[in-house]
């Protein structure tokens, strides 16, 4: 048996007391693998107080017992089927679910199934304990930023001014491959010229010409755990509007990242980073969050935003990621992973940040 993930399951007991229930179940594949250990494409977790069964299908019947220290049942057919018939074979009475992870689909099937058995809905047990990380977790996710960085170094060398969007980010994901990721952490951002002022734009097969600013966000997932990393450089000249507009950002993610510690809520965090944002009047073209934790998935708890009152801890991994967008001229975005420490925080994140011309 896993020290680690008996511990993880032992956390979660006072949740499932909490609901009233006899058991808990989780078919989110993060959750399952957090819990479990078991990464395939298909399982569900269920637990009680003195019992951990994974279920999964045929294709894994080798795999599972391997990966996971928990009893592993092989399901033919809907996985939920399966577990409504043990929990008649338990005599569960009450259990909890996700009820942000579980379809209307899954729920009806799973009531179906579980006929006599009361279905509690609960929300974030799992995501809550996921928030602070143990030391392996958090070595993990050093290494998928270290290999991150390299790769970004890596797939620079290869650029030059007229090279597509499209071409860069299969460049980037490349090198990641290369370097031993199990792929990417979500698809690659790159964008240039005035396409930068688009937080979430798909590359394209626009060319990286030359005076333009050239905007790369990309993470690594490494053993499952995932990391994150904008920067945002001058290819050739810039005018002194986007010199501003990096000097603006940069100012805002160091002041946000003095602000992190132990105690300090992320609404505060976040308040800081527009706080300079304000000074240079480019509060409104800040359009998202300065953050969101990150690990098995790449957007996790808590939301480093305005409204968030979760108070940091120890442990955790977050981001730190500012932007301002102008249409028509361009945006600038920085960003680093971090993990928040006893007395403050440490950037995980290696590549600089000084504006770099390409």
């Amino acid at each position: 048996m896993s020290p680690e993930l008996e511990a993880r399951r032992t956390r979660l007991l006072p949740a499932i007391k909490e609901a009233r229930a006899g058991a808990f179940v989780t078919t989110a594949l993060p959750n399952v693998r957090y819990l479990t250990g078991f990464t395939g494409s298909n399982g569900a977790a269920l637990l009680t107080p003195d019992r951990a069964i994974l279920f999964t299908d045929p294709r894994y019947q080798t795999q599972a017992p391997q990966e996971s220290d928990c009893e592993v049942k092989i399901i033919r057919g809907p996985l939920l089927a399966g577990i409504g018939k043990w929990l008649k074979r338990l005599a569960v009475k009450t259990l909890a679910f996700e009820h942000n992870r579980v379809t209307f689909e899954e729920f009806a099937q799973l009531r179906e199934q579980a006929k006599g058995t009361r279905l509690k809905p609960i929300i974030g047990a799992v995501e809550t304990l996921r928030m602070v990380k143990s030391d392996d977790e958090l070595a993990t996710i050093r290494a998928s930023v270290q290999l991150n960085s390299a790769a970004l170094e890596l797939a620079l060398r290869q650029f030059t001014p007229a090279m597509s969007e499209l071409d860069l980010a299969a460049e980037i994901d490349y090198r990641m491959r290369l370097l031993g990721a199990d792929g990417v952490a979500f698809a690659t951002i790159v964008a240039s010229g005035a396409r930068t002022a688009l937080p979430h734009a798909h590359p394209s097969g626009h060319p990286i010409s030359a005076n333009e600013l050239l905007l790369i966000d990309m993470g690594a997932s490494v053993s499952g755990y995932a990391s994150d990393m904008t920067r945002t450089y001058a290819v050739g000249k810039i005018d002194s509007k986007s010199r501003q507009m990096y000097r603006a950002v940069l100012e805002s993610q160091l002041a946000a990242l003095n602000t992190i510690k132990p105690g300090v809520t992320c609404a505060a965090v976040d308040r800081a980073s527009r706080n300079v944002l304000k000074s240079y009047g480019m509060d409104k073209l800040f359009i998202h969050s300065t953050g969101h934790g990150l690990g098995l998935e790449i957007h996790e708890r808590p939301r480093v935003g305005r409204k968030d009152m979760t108070r940091l801890e120890a442990g955790m991994a977050i981001t730190i990621e500012p932007g301002v967008y102008q249409e028509g001229l361009g945006g600038i975005r920085i960003e680093d992973t971090v993990a928040v420490t006893a007395s403050g925080c440490e950037v995980l994140t290696p590549t600089g940040k000084e504006l770099v011309i390409l």
